[in-house]
């Protein structure tokens, strides 16, 4: 029983990692119809930047987050401009997958110039390296952190694309951009904000999953076949298929590392393959929420 609750709380706060980055992998390529393999150079950014600001600026970790986030979406919203609303709906995906590649190994080679070609890692603040105690079971202060935080921006972002004006505007945007025009909706802007948003969902999960997902020099490249994984389970465009996405794949790969480390990442890339040969076009395909 103890051997299962770990799996079961490792699996779960894994899992909301994975939904915490690539939710914004999926609303890209869903909604705005791009292939951003970029996406996983956010979050090394992202994580980085946060190693930095904790370590080497002495600020403290909810500081860190926030200087993360918020750098990386300002250091990333001249590439929308200037790159990314070229290939918006593009239906050259070779186009895409070349300009978001390029950039990825531009990303890295200037993340490992500045910080080094080294591992690094964001320090936890003392409440979160303890534990919760939940009756007579306990959990890592940090895995439930994480499946908190994690549950929130589920429901935030469902809120924000199913409940507002924004995410009216946005849907119109997308299904028919001259039509939203003619209306008065500046789609430029809707498409920067979405963007921003992904970025800093990117970011935030670099640093919050730098104790699940190592920041390592080659993080960007290693990582992001993880994160299109959960995006092609899930359903490109679908917020909720990503949470069911990355939670199943999450649990599996922690379940299998559990039982047979030896197979190391077997498991989740055999789930992936049954789940797609299921579900070819992912658990809720077509399906905004």
């Amino acid at each position: 029983m103890e051997t299962l609750f770990g799996i079961a709380v490792d699996g779960v706060a894994y899992g909301m990692i994975l939904f915490i980055i690539s939710v914004g992998l999926s609303v890209t390529l869903g909604l705005m119809r791009v292939v951003n393999l970029a996406h996983g150079a956010f979050a090394m950014v992202g994580g980085y930047v946060a190693s930095y600001a904790a370590q080497g600026l002495g600020l403290p970790y909810p500081a860190a987050i926030a200087v993360a986030v918020v750098l990386t979406v300002v250091a990333t919203l001249p590439m929308e401009k200037l790159l990314y609303r070229r290939i918006y709906g593009s239906a050259n995906e070779l186009q895409q997958v070349l300009l978001t590649i390029g950039l990825t190994f531009v990303i890295v080679a200037g993340i490992n110039y500045i910080f080094g070609p080294t591992l690094k890692r964001v320090p936890l603040p003392d409440m979160l390296v303890g534990v919760v105690e939940l009756g007579p079971k306990a959990i890592p202060a940090h895995r439930a952190f994480v499946i908190a935080v994690g549950a929130a921006i589920l429901l935030g972002l469902w809120w924000l694309l199913e409940r507002t004006d924004f995410g009216i505007r946005l849907r119109a945007a997308v299904d028919d951009p001259a039509m939203a025009a003619a209306l008065g909706i500046r789609t430029e802007r809707l498409y920067a904000a979405t963007f921003a948003i992904g970025t800093g969902l990117a970011a935030l999960g670099g640093v919050l999953g730098a104790e699940l997902l190592p920041l390592e020099p080659y993080y960007a490249i290693r990582y992001i076949v993880l994160f299109l994984a959960v995006v092609a389970v899930g359903g490109a465009g679908s917020i909720f298929g990503s949470a069911a996405a990355a939670l199943a794949l999450g649990i599996v790969d922690t379940a299998g590392k559990y039982l047979i480390p030896n197979f190391g990442e077997f498991f989740f890339y055999a789930a992936l393959i049954l789940i797609l040969f299921r579900w070819p076009h992912g658990f809720f395909h077509g399906r905004a929420a």
